[in-house]
């Protein structure tokens, strides 16, 4: 588009000799429109995809390339990153009088959080994590969460917004699954006052099945050490699985101790005692966020994050792996998640709305659709 300056007039107060019209419509050089198409797009293929797909739908020309694309999304990125508020340790603003006093919340919230890799581009460091969350409210829609943690200055509060947005109220019940990892839990932790820590069952059963992989090859060498072993497995998983954690510590102290005592020529048993050990510590590390799984299933409540596992791969997966051959920054990641996220939520179009009031699309008369029609 042209941009002609004009002088201002003699009689004008300004430090400046000329102005142009079109930039204080444009400030930023580029429609809004324009910058949420390349910012939409460039969240959900690559940056050179978006422009080929910006040059095969819009007359633009060919000094649009895919640096300047991912220039134009860091900008919007930094621009949500701005509207954040201070980080918090704690975000419990009321007292328990005050929250008595609010009314009656909706349906609960369950927030699943678990952690991914990404390739890194730096020098000495083949990948770093980025952790990725879901937020599903019993009412509505659900929410996306990704940052690197790394990097991230403010994860805690980015995660109070994403409540906040769906309606959170500090005595609406919040129930939070991770898989035990300290990045995970520190998040999540002191979050909420209505709120309970859930070690996710599927982490449980996953660092079982290791063990009874090598209890499997034990069978084969000592068949009856292999046979007490897979019993104390099975005695493990049904404690656990019914919140029984007192009996459940007794018989992974007693796997380990047998472990210990196991004369055998079997090539894995220093993994088989070292997976062991490292189950024991996990579960006392993890211990007062273990309820009675089946009593929840019963009464229809989530057990697992199966539902973030799907999210690690549609947030991390598909856009920074799988078969991808781009390596990333700790930053470059961390901005793009921040618009993928509300690209995969639908929550990217409001936010630009917002920041540019005349993108709303006006609502159409019904009667005209139905004169149309």
């Amino acid at each position: 588009m042209k941009s002609p300056r004009f002088y201002y007039c003699q009689c004008a107060q300004s430090n400046a000799r000329t102005f142009s019209p079109l930039k204080s419509l444009l400030p930023d050089h580029i429609a809004p429109e324009l910058t949420y198409l390349e910012t939409k797009w460039a969240s959900l293929v690559s940056f050179g995809i978006t422009v080929d797909l910006l040059k095969e739908v819009l007359p633009i020309n060919a000094s649009l390339c895919a640096e300047s694309v991912r220039n134009h999304l860091h900008k919007s990125a930094r621009r949500l990153e701005a509207e954040l508020g201070e980080e918090q340790l704690f975000f419990v603003e009321t007292r328990q009088s005050t929250r008595a006093a609010l009314p009656v919340p909706e349906g609960p919230i369950t927030v699943g959080i678990d952690g991914g890799y990404v390739r890194c581009r730096d020098n000495g460091q083949s990948h770093f994590e980025v952790v990725v969350g879901k937020s599903i409210p019993q009412d509505r829609p659900d929410r996306y969460l990704g940052l690197v943690q790394t990097h991230d200055a403010k994860p805690r509060r980015r995660l109070h917004e994403l409540l906040k947005d769906q309606g959170w109220q500090e005595n609406q019940c919040v129930t939070f699954m991770t898989d035990g990892g300290d990045s995970v839990r520190d998040l999540a932790w002191h979050m909420a006052p209505a709120s309970e820590h859930i070690l996710d069952w599927f982490h449980i059963t996953m660092r079982l099945t290791v063990i009874g992989q090598y209890v499997k090859g034990l069978n084969h060498v000592n068949p009856k050490d292999g046979e007490q072993i897979g019993r104390l497995l099975r005695q493990i998983k049904g404690y656990l699985w019914n919140g029984n954690l007192h009996e459940g510590k007794i018989v992974i102290e007693d796997l380990t101790c047998d472990l210990e005592e196991v004369e055998t020529s079997y090539a894995s048993i220093k993994a088989l005692r070292k997976a062991a050990a490292e189950f024991q510590t996990y579960i006392e590390n993890n211990a007062d966020m273990i309820p009675n799984y089946a009593e929840r299933r019963r009464y229809g409540e989530r057990v697992s994050t199966g539902f973030v596992e799907s999210t690690v791969n549609a947030v991390v997966g598909k856009r920074f792996g799988k078969k991808q051959q781009m390596r990333w920054s700790k930053s470059g990641a961390h901005l793009l998640l921040q618009t993928r996220t509300r690209a995969l939520d639908g929550t990217l179009r409001q936010k630009f709305e917002q920041w540019y009031p005349g993108m709303k699309c006006e609502t159409q008369d019904p009667a005209f659709d139905k004169l149309a029609a």
